[in-house]
């Protein structure tokens, strides 16, 4: 099971942080990552790490802007966002893969567990 938190409304070029719990026990893969869905669009790959090396991997859209981060001993994931913009504005996932597959597949077609989406508002 996983929980995602930090969702909420910050004024463009403003930051947000957030997390994701993965339930101990539910989490045997490689990847945990983030994605996004904007209304109206599809959902999109926004950043992944590998779980056990920490290898970092982002759409282009949001390198150098988000950065995504582990914590290994209490099963979290984070997602540091700077720089926001008003196209940020989606509906975030937190999600982990069961490790069967490529990160290039999980990053086109998604991961297989999921959480309940938390939402982002970049306004002015």
């Amino acid at each position: 099971q996983l929980q995602a938190y930090g969702g909420g409304w910050v004024q463009p070029g403003g930051s947000l942080n957030l997390s994701c719990r993965a339930s101990s026990g539910t989490f045997s893969g490689n990847y945990m990552g983030w994605y996004r869905q904007a209304a109206g669009k599809e959902r999109e790959f926004v950043a992944a790490i590998n779980w056990a090396g920490g290898y970092t991997y982002y759409t282009d859209s949001v390198k150098g802007r988000f950065t995504i981060s582990r914590d290994s001993a209490e099963n979290m994931v984070y997602l540091q966002m700077s720089s926001l913009k008003p196209e940020d504005t989606a509906v975030y996932y937190c999600a982990a893969d069961k490790g069967l597959r490529s990160l290039s597949n999980l990053m086109y077609y998604g991961m297989d567990y999921w959480g309940k989406g938390t939402l982002v508002t970049v306004s002015s």
